[in-house]
This record gives C-alpha cells, sequence and structure tokens, in this order.
C-alpha cells in the first residue's frame, strides 16, 4: 500500500485522484471526512466501535452535517470491538424495510 500526504487539496484534484487510483483512497479524521463527504467523494464509511468511554476530545464523524447511511456489513470482536461498514445514501435510494 501506497501512502502519501496532500495539503491544500481541492475536491477536483481528489476526483481526479480518485479515478486515476487503482485501489481505495482512505481518509482519515474528521475535518478531512467532513469535506469528502460533502463533496460526495464518500463511497464507503469504516467504523471500529470501541468498548472505552472518553470523555471529550475531537469528533471522529463529521458535524455539523447530516448523512444517512446504509449498514452493509459488521464484524464483532471477542474484545468487544464491533468493525461497521456503511455506505452513504443517495437521494435515489429507497429505505430498506425489514
Amino acid at each position: 500500500m501506497r501512502t502519501f500526504f496532500r495539503h491544500g487539496v481541492g475536491s477536483a484534484a481528489v476526483h481526479e485522484l480518485r479515478a486515476a487510483a487503482g485501489s481505495d483512497l482512505a481518509v482519515g479524521g474528521a475535518d478531512l471526512a467532513t469535506q469528502a463527504f460533502q463533496a460526495g467523494l464518500v463511497d464507503e464509511c469504516q467504523l471500529f466501535v470501541l468498548p472505552v468511554v472518553v470523555g471529550g476530545g475531537k469528533p471522529g464523524l463529521p458535524t455539523g452535517m447530516r448523512t444517512d447511511l446504509e449498514l452493509l456489513d459488521e464484524r464483532r470482536f471477542r474484545n468487544g470491538v464491533v468493525h461497521l461498514r456503511y455506505r452513504p445514501r443517495t437521494a435515489d435510494d429507497t429505505p430498506v424495510r425489514s
């Protein structure tokens, strides 16, 4: 896996990078994730939920916006950690009803 960092990249440059990428791109951090969600660049969101309460700090998900998510997969580990995979719903998605 190749890793590199770019500073001051606009959404047009990220769209180009995504189109040219031969594999998945990962985004980390709430600020960058917010920009990626707002630009429509997020195809999938993966979260690890740990059984620990931390009272404060920087949020791990975008703030000040709403995005409906569809659960794709979940995996539970013996230590209580849960791995969740979601994809953002688009306006033309119909909710899945059970």
